[in-house]
């Protein structure tokens, strides 16, 4: 029986030739392999600079903390989306405002919602590009600015993908990223962030390492033993190892990337003919995405567990991309707004094998596992 993987990253002898390379020099922390990886995101992003960090949460927490997010402030975010966004707005203090999505044919943040939710205390926005589909980004922007609100994009999903409105991570205030071992540039644990200020790319470059006035290559070219600390910075800082595993990545982007198309086009084809399921973003061209996810709808009703558990026993894995935070015990709010569109979407919410190793036949599997699924529950 065909057995077809969620998620599949491609490492091969690039990555470990890198890593040999790291290990010999014996500089396993930030050094120059870093600065080569972040010098290639920024050429890709165009932006000025780009600073690697530890995770995508630490990337959010630091694009934040830049912003100046503090306690009393509010963000407006998506409950669609992964926790740790809500997470580091709590641990500044500040009040996560869970926006609806925009509708079942897109799963990013509502502008217009966006807008109604905008108070006094509204510090920041952050949008999600969901899957590697770019939210609107010029209303966003546009909402943004006309309130005088920081928009921060969580170009997790989204890296280095180019729209009508600008390079996902690069429209906003403040980019960042994720390069999670699913991620299309997978590195174990990584992240990135771009801030469209050169103070703030500072700030943040700073902030990783304990807020430290000076680094250690600048004490060691300088002679000085000493530094300052002015204020209070975390340890977010990434690995040369992890680095290393980044740049081999980049190098194999391109071709993954078209995989990923190749594979979306399949999928829209074969899903057509299955009664009910709905493809989001089906109108987006396939070159304006990433295809994070391959994430679907089921037919309204449908018995989701049942479906899951007759794909796994014809070996095919899915997933669901994401269970709403704001239903979450942690953040469950009395006064939050209703968000229905989020909460009549995510019963039905199922996501499909998608990764740059998927074969045509691969997806014919998976959509042939998925009427089998669906027909089953419907007779059931």
């Amino acid at each position: 029986m065909s057995s077809v993987a969620l998620y599949d990253p491609s490492h091969g002898e690039e990555e470990c030739a890198l890593v040999a390379e790291v290990v010999r020099s014996s500089r396993l922390s930030v050094g120059q392999l870093t600065a080569r990886f972040e010098g290639r995101c920024a050429d890709l992003l165009g932006a000025p600079a780009a600073v690697a960090v530890s995770s995508g949460t630490a990337a959010l927490h630091l694009a934040l903390m830049a912003a100046g997010v503090s306690a009393g402030d509010e963000v407006i975010m998506p409950s669609l989306t992964f926790v740790s966004g809500a997470a580091m707005v709590r641990l500044l203090g500040a009040r996560p405002v869970f926006a609806d999505v925009t509708g079942h044919d897109d799963l990013t943040i509502d502008p217009e919602h966006v807008l109604s939710l905008i108070g006094e205390k509204t510090r920041a926005v952050v949008v999600m590009h969901y899957g590697g589909f770019s939210a609107d980004l010029v209303r966003l922007a546009e909402v943004c600015a006309s309130r005088g609100v920081i928009l921060i994009e969580d170009a997790a999903h989204a890296f280095a993908v180019s729209t009508p409105a600008g390079t996902c991570g690069m429209v906003g205030d403040y980019g960042t990223f994720s390069f999670f071992a699913t991620k299309n540039v997978s590195i174990g644990e990584g992240g990135l962030v771009v801030a469209r200020d050169p103070e703030r790319n500072a700030f943040i470059r700073r902030h990783r390492s304990h807020a430290l006035t000076t680094t250690p290559v600048e004490r060691a070219a300088s002679g000085a033993l000493d530094y300052d600390v002015d204020s209070v910075g975390l340890n977010y800082r990434p690995s040369d190892i992890s680095s290393a595993i980044a740049l081999a990545q980049l190098d194999r982007l391109p071709d993954a990337q078209r995989a990923r198309e190749a594979a979306r086009t399949d999928y829209r084809h074969r899903l057509a003919a299955l009664e009910g399921v709905v493809l989001p973003f089906a109108s987006v061209p396939d070159d304006e995405s990433a295809h994070h996810l391959a994430a679907i709808l089921l037919p309204e009703g449908t018995n989701r567990n049942a479906v899951v558990r007759s794909m796994r026993t014809r070996g095919v894995q899915v997933g669901m991309h994401y269970p709403p935070t704001h239903l979450f015990s942690a953040y469950r709010d009395a006064d939050a707004p209703p968000l229905p569109i989020t909460e009549a979407v995510v019963p039905r919410l199922l996501s499909l094998p998608m990764h740059a190793r998927l074969r045509t036949e691969d997806v014919a599997h998976v959509v042939e596992a998925l009427g089998s699924a669906l027909a089953e529950e419907a007779h059931g």
